[in-house]
């Protein structure tokens, strides 16, 4: 039996639960999804649910360090967290842009073309 290779700084658990995430994305994930998968962004691949180390990020171009997070009603909630996180992803050299639900599901030429000016983006 083939042994899967996991990604640095993961678990077998987050693995798995990114895998459960992927199998049950909201409905503006799967927008922004079909947006992000469709376009290509010039070439540049994003992962959907994809782990960094501790955490799972909604979207993450890595060659570019970009993560993309659809923050739905339960994020008004936990806005200390959220911080928390962003902070985290960012000392390890990610930036993050975040996007409501709403502005997925009203806006998504906006949302897309901040994603592409921050692909844009050196660094």
């Amino acid at each position: 039996m083939q042994q899967q290779r996991r990604m640095r700084g993961t678990t077998p658990e987050i693995e798995e639960r990114a895998k459960e995430l992927r199998a049950n994305m909201t409905i503006p994930e799967r927008v922004l999804w079909s947006a992000l998968r469709k376009e290509r962004q010039n070439g540049l691949h994003f992962r959907r649910q994809h782990p960094v180390e501790r955490f799972i990020v909604d979207f993450c171009c890595t060659s570019k360090k970009l993560c993309i997070e659809v923050d739905g009603p339960i994020h008004d909630e936990q806005q200390e967290r959220d911080s928390a996180r962003t902070e985290y992803l960012e000392a390890l050299g990610f930036r993050v842009l975040r996007f409501t639900n709403d502005e997925v599901m009203n806006a998504l030429h906006l949302v897309v073309r901040r994603i592409q000016a921050a692909l844009a983006e050196p660094g």
